[in-house]
């Protein structure tokens, strides 16, 4: 028998293998675009000077160090939800559903949704100038080719969003090895150039960056959004922290990813140091770094680790809509199951072609990873600044002490709030692309989520008491038929409209019916002992309460069977039983408060558009019975 100890590390190597392609794909790849975009900033007249070198490689360092290494990796990974992570975990902390509602609750809820629709502007921005910046390596090798850079790109990338619904396990495999092979050789150019200009070690020392900022004047703002590119992508750390556990993600970036990134930076500003004057390596110091007979092969290793990246992000808005969704923020939709195991597991089909739709035209009108960088940053810069202050917000309910809360997280949002003031000054050069798309998704969820709450106080108005439909039943009995009825409500409260107005209009009553209403936890995952509720009514009539954590697939035939297994129902054969569910259609009247009349109009569009309840709760189509209901809202 091994020892626990040995088991443990075998395992810890496999998942920080595993967590270098799906968590560093996006800040891996940034060393392809970040210091040229600083240096050009730097340098409007094409020449950049020593002292701009320095303190720029000076800058990103320290950025590595204080944003990722002491924010994300040490602090923010910390806020788990039941060992999940990122941005809607992090807003379900907050527990807007439970609490008592106050203005400043509120509000942390719409500051989440909007850090939340922030991740589908980063997902389309993120696989155009990614790909973008590793094809525009073809310029150095062979500047007759600048023409195929956009075309080739556009190729690449639908090829990415054609693939998706196969699923991606078959190519999750190599993500991994990819990027360590992809780290080491980045981190190997960069001792190159280190070599070829020691003097670039100066940037070690945060002076560097403070006294070139210092004298910059205001070149100052917008060298800084430059530099943060670097830092981009750090929200995946948290993010996908529940598929491998904070551990692997932190001996990976601390043993391999952030040595292999802080060489390259150093290396890239050497070369610069050495050749002040060359455009190309202004241009794009990575590829400079490598001999001429490496280009090629240095093009498609950079383009498959830009893959590998977008690939990273696309599977990402795929999770985060299934918890959207699950959380009630969204509409339900189609969401594919694939083979995949840690990346790739699910496809949501409008969701992809969306993100596709984005990602093509962020490419074709940019056309440039240049013009692109603008667009990138103040989407991640706004994210980070909404996750210092929903991280505040629980860690002052997680009764820790407020002076350590403000003074950390204050220091810290100071310099998320300088981050985000420097890329909104390319606001009007593309950074508006992704807040639009923000802006978009989040008047969508918080409709969504309006709409739902007055469609809920309709259906309490409306369905009828189970105390008074007992009574009636008692009254004038219909006829009992054989077989189980199991009716779909959306609440645990009085009798669902499916049943009464079965009852009305047809007078029978299956022999066993089952009220079930399934609901999302604010956990990932309902813990065993709280999966299901069950609250006799009367003979043959029995209230089942589903509970499903946000992460978890809502498979409502598995779950009833769970619940036959504990003996807390009376057994039946599940695939023979009638599902029966209500078929909503919502007439915007203007009358109801809460929404004005043009949204009640698009909340009623989403509504008639969601998922059936059968398809999304996995019940077989040949089972339900749909029930029409009109409700005028």
């Amino acid at each position: 028998m091994e020892a626990p100890g040995k088991r443990t590390a075998r395992a810890l190597g496999p998942a920080a293998l595993a967590c270098m392609g799906v968590v560093f794909g996006d800040i891996g790849t940034s060393p392809l675009y970040t210091l040229n975009v600083a240096a050009k900033s730097a340098s409007p007249t094409g020449q950049v000077t020593p002292e701009a070198v320095l303190g720029i490689v000076s800058l990103i360092f320290w950025s590595l160090i204080i944003v990722i290494s002491f924010k994300y990796a040490i602090l923010i990974m910390r806020a788990d939800n039941h060992g999940e992570g990122g941005i809607l975990a992090l807003l379900a902390l907050v527990s807007p559903r439970r609490a008592k509602r106050n203005r400043w609750r509120a509000a942390m809820v719409v500051i989440g949704l909007i850090g939340a629709t922030l991740l589908y502007g980063d997902g389309t921005i993120t696989p155009a100038i990614s790909v973008l910046s590793a094809i525009e390596g073809l310029k150095i090798y062979a500047p007759q080719l600048d023409r195929a850079v956009v075309p080739l790109t556009v190729v690449i990338l639908a090829i990415l969003f054609l693939i998706q619904r196969n699923g991606t396990s078959f190519i999750g495999g190599i993500f991994g090895p990819v990027m360590l092979v992809w780290f080491i050789i980045a981190g190997a150019l960069g001792v190159i150039g280190i070599v070829r200009s020691p003097a670039v070690l100066a940037a070690l020392s945060p002076l560097a960056a403070i006294t070139y900022l210092w004298h910059a004047g205001p070149l100052a703002l917008v060298v800084i959004g430059g530099a943060f590119l670097a830092v981009t992508g750090g929200e995946a750390f948290y993010a996908d922290m529940g598929h491998f556990g904070p551990l692997p993600i932190r001996v990976a970036w601390f043993g391999v990813a952030l040595p292999a990134l802080t060489l390259n930076y150093f290396g890239q500003g050497g070369l610069l140091l050495a050749e002040p004057n060359s455009p190309d390596v202004l241009d794009s110091p990575f590829y400079a770094l490598a001999p001429q007979w490496a280009h090629i092969p240095l093009i498609i290793l950079a383009t498959v680790a830009t893959v590998i990246a977008s690939q990273s992000i696309i599977s990402g808005a795929y999770s985060m809509t299934q918890q959207a969704i699950s959380l009630g923020f969204l509409p339900r939709m189609r969401v594919v199951h694939t083979e995949g195991r840690e990346i790739g597991q699910i496809y949501v089909p409008f969701v992809n072609w969306a993100l596709a739709l984005g990602t093509l035209t962020a490419v074709i009108g940019f056309r440039s990873s240049d013009a692109l960088a603008g667009a990138f940053g103040i989407a991640v810069s706004l994210l980070m600044v909404i996750t210092t202050l929903l991280a505040t917000f629980v860690a002052l309910h997680w009764k820790h002490n407020p002076w350590v809360v403000y003074t950390v997280n204050g220091s810290l949002l100071a310099l998320d709030l300088l981050f985000f003031a420097s890329t909104s000054t390319k606001l009007f050069d593309g950074g508006w692309f992704p807040l639009l798309i923000a802006f978009v998704i989040s008047f969508i969820m918080l409709t969504w989520r309006k709409g739902e709450e007055v469609m809920d106080m309709v259906r309490l108005e409306i369905r009828e008491r189970s105390s008074q439909f007992i009574a009636r039943l008692r009254r004038d009995p219909p006829l009992r038929i054989p077989g189980t009825a199991i009716v779909l409500g959306r609440m645990s409260k009085g009798v669902p409209l499916a049943l009464s107005h079965n009852v009305n209009c047809n007078h029978v009553l299956h022999e066993q019916v089952l009220l079930v209403a399934a609901n999302m936890t604010e956990a990932p995952r309902a813990p065993d002992h709280d999966r299901f509720v069950v609250a006799p009514i009367a003979e043959g009539i029995t209230r089942l309460e589903l509970r499903f954590g946000f992460m978890e697939e809502p498979n409502i035939p598995e779950r009833i069977a769970e619940a036959m297994a504990t003996g807390r129902i009376e057994t039946f054969d599940l695939t023979r039983a009638i599902y029966y569910t209500g078929h909503e259609t919502i007439i915007p009247s203007g009358r109801r408060p809460g929404l004005p009349r043009w949204r009640e109009a698009l909340f009623a569009f989403l509504h008639h558009n969601a998922q059936r309840p059968g398809a999304f709760f996995k019940i077989p189509g040949s089972q339900i019975m749909e029930i029409g209901v009109e409700f005028e809202i």
